[in-house]
């Protein structure tokens, strides 16, 4: 982040060509983006293999926080838009299945910190460009299949938008315990 830009001042930006957020808007991008810029400082001046190292007793390294907060915004941004259909049926989850969802915490061969970046990147571009472009943010859909929600429950994109940063905000702070236990480095402090 240019040091001439301030997190608020990257939040109500939005893309190039969209009018600039205002109001509950605004206040979202800027809580996001600054979850956002948390969890992507965790990994300043890190190699490849130091990003992918497990530093804890979980199996949670830095590379792999990051790949699945980009993997979880932007399904929750599917959702928004599709509904439920965009993130499938947890109830039925297969041994595929959750081998895939295992890799999503972990720096895959051929994969790199640099690549992991770049996409939660775009990921960020389009929820923030959805943010500034959605009709209603009352806009509800049902939720999908999971264990984990009351069935028959439905979420606004406020909701979810809501659910993003914090989901943004935990894994951030899981991230800032792996760094520290890497090599000392502490995102504040």
């Amino acid at each position: 982040m240019s040091e001439n830009v301030t997190v608020n001042e990257l939040a109500t930006q939005g893309p190039a060509d969209a009018p600039a957020a205002t109001g509950e808007r605004a206040d979202l991008l800027e809580a996001l983006a600054k979850h956002r810029h948390f969890l992507r400082f965790t990994t300043r001046d890190l190699t490849d293999e130091q990003a992918g190292r497990r530093t804890t007793a979980s199996e949670l390294c830095l590379a792999g926080l990051i790949k699945h907060v980009a993997g979880v915004e932007r399904a929750w941004v599917r959702f928004i838009l599709d509904g439920p259909s965009a993130m499938g049926d947890f109830t039925a989850m297969t041994k595929d299945d959750e081998a895939r969802r295992a890799d999503e915490f972990r720096l895959l061969d051929g994969e790199t910190l640099a690549g992991v970046l770049d996409d939660y990147a775009e990921v960020a571009r389009r929820t923030d460009e959805l943010v500034v472009t959605l009709p209603d943010l009352d806009a509800a859909q049902p939720l999908p299949k999971a264990p984990w929600f009351e069935p028959g429950a439905q979420w606004s994109a406020r909701r979810v938008l809501l659910h993003i940063v914090g989901e943004t905000a935990q894994h951030a702070g899981h991230a800032d315990i792996i760094r520290e236990s890497l090599d000392s480095a502490k995102t504040m402090g």
